[in-house]
C-alpha cells in the first residue's frame, strides 16, 4: 500500500480520503464541486492513472477516484477475495457511504465491469457513462462469446491461462514491484515518453511485496479459474441505462481488450452512445493520449445532460 500522503514528486498532489464502509480502508480522491465523475481504474493501475483528468475536470466537476481493494493507497486485506463481485460490493459501499448521486461513470479496464455492476444494482444513481478502454458488460446476449474471442487473441489473457496452468502466475505477479513496466507493455502501454523514475515508482510501489500484489493476482487468477461473476441487470435497469448519454473512447492499439469485441457490446448497451477509436493509442488510453482523452471527454460532459 502506498503511503497516504505520497505525491510522487508532486505528480499526484491530491489530498487522501478513506472510507471504512467496504470493511477495509478504501482510499479515494475527492476533488472539486459540481456533477460527480466517478473514475474507476483497472488491472495494474490505481488512481494515478486519472491524475491528469482530475486536474483538468475538478474546476467544473466533483471528481471521485477510488483505489480498488489491493491497489494504490487502499488496503490489501489478507482475509478477502479479489473477485469482480467483491470489487462491486466495495464500490457500492463507498458510493452509498459518500451519498453520491447523478454519477457519471468513467471506466477503464476492469473498472468497466465494476462500474457496470454498480449500475446494475443502482441504475437510479447513474447519469452518464464514459468508457476509456473499459468494457461495459450489461447482460448482452453475446457477452460470453466476446470475452472468449478476446481472450483467445489477447497476449495478456493467453499468458494468464498459460502461467496458471504451469504454476508460475503467483510468482510472476508477486514481483510486480520490479516487473510492472514489462506487464504494462504486455497489456499495450504505448507512450514511452511518459516513462520516468517517478512514473515507474508510482506504479511499481503499489506492489512492494507478494502479499500486497494480491489485488492484481486475484483479478488475473479470477479469469483463469472462472471466479468472476458479472452482475445481471434487470430489464428495467437495461432500459434505464440504454437511455443515458454514453461515450466510448477506445485506443485502437489495445492489445488486451480489442475494440472489435467490446465496442459492439457498448453500442448494444448504449444505443444512443458515441464510440470513438483512437489510432495508435494503446490499452492505457489516459496515459497514452491524455490531451485527446481529456478534450473528447470534456466535450461529452459539456454537451450532455445529467439528471440533476
Amino acid at each position: 500500500m502506498i503511503a497516504a500522503h505520497e505525491s510522487f514528486d508532486g505528480t499526484f498532489p491530491y489530498a487522501p480520503h478513506f472510507s471504512t464502509a467496504p470493511g477495509f480502508p478504501m482510499h479515494y480522491v475527492d476533488e472539486g464541486d459540481g456533477p460527480v465523475l466517478l473514475c474507476l481504474h483497472g488491472e495494474l493501475t490505481w488512481g494515478y492513472l486519472f491524475r491528469d483528468l482530475v486536474r483538468r475536470l475538478a474546476p467544473t466537476h466533483r471528481v471521485v477516484v477510488p483505489d480498488h481493494m489491493g491497489f494504490g493507497k487502499s488496503a490489501t486485506p489478507a482475509d478477502r477475495t479479489y473477485r469482480l463481485q467483491d470489487h462491486v460490493d466495495n464500490l457500492e459501499a463507498l458510493v452509498l457511504d459518500l451519498g453520491l448521486r447523478d454519477v457519471t461513470l468513467v471506466l477503464h479496464d476492469f473498472g468497466g465491469p465494476v462500474g457496470m455492476g454498480l449500475a446494475a444494482r443502482h441504475p437510479e444513481l447513474i447519469a452518464r457513462v464514459a468508457s476509456l478502454n473499459g468494457p461495459t458488460p450489461f447482460g448482452q446476449p453475446g457477452l460470453g462469446d466476446a470475452l472468449a474471442a478476446n481472450a483467445a487473441e489477447s497476449p495478456w489473457f493467453r499468458w494468464i491461462a498459460r502461467a496458471h496452468a504451469d504454476g508460475t502466475l503467483d510468482a510472476v505477479l508477486g514481483e510486480l514491484g520490479y516487473t510492472i513496466l514489462s506487464i504494462l507493455k504486455l497489456n499495450g502501454f504505448q507512450n514511452n515518453a511518459l516513462i520516468t523514475d517517478t512514473w515507474l515508482t508510482a506504479y511499481g510501489s503499489a506492489f512492494p511485496t507478494r502479499a500486497e500484489a494480491a489485488g492484481a493476482l486475484g483479478w488475473a487468477k479470477g479469469f483463469a479459474v472462472g471466479a468472476h461473476a458479472f452482475e445481471t441487470p434487470t430489464v428495467e435497469a437495461r432500459t434505464a441505462l440504454a437511455a443515458l448519454p454514453a461515450l466510448a473512447l477506445w485506443g485502437a492499439a489495445d492489445r488486451t481488450l480489442g475494440a472489435r469485441h467490446f465496442l459492439p457490446l457498448f453500442t448494444e448497451a448504449f444505443p444512443r452512445g458515441r464510440a470513438v477509436e483512437l489510432p495508435g493509442v494503446g490499452h492505457y488510453s489516459p496515459e497514452d493520449a491524455p490531451d485527446t482523452v481529456a478534450a473528447v471527454l470534456e466535450q461529452f460532459l459539456a454537451t450532455t445532460p445529467t439528471r440533476g
